[in-house]
């Protein structure tokens, strides 16, 4: 997906945790990003994901929690969370 320029926009939701936890190799995964097509837009998401992902990102926003539903007992849900 990240090679083909058809795509104008890809979002890895929580790809940080795999870095973050080794489930994807690093080196891969930044190479991958940096050599997507020029026109494509790209967002990641998650917590860490350590600074060589930040250095090669133009943003990096953070979202401080305020309230959260696990905090109340509320487990993660099928279909929803995961």
């Amino acid at each position: 997906m990240l090679a083909d320029n058809s795509y104008h926009l890809v979002v890895l939701d929580e790809l940080t945790y795999m870095l973050s936890f080794k489930y994807l190799d690093q080196d891969r995964v930044l190479s991958a990003l940096k050599n997507r097509p020029e026109n494509q837009s790209l967002v990641v998401t998650g917590r860490g994901g350590g600074s060589a992902l930040s250095d090669l990102a133009d943003t990096v926003s953070e979202i401080k929690e305020i309230k959260h539903a696990y905090n109340a007992g509320i487990m993660a849900r099928k279909g929803v969370d995961y």
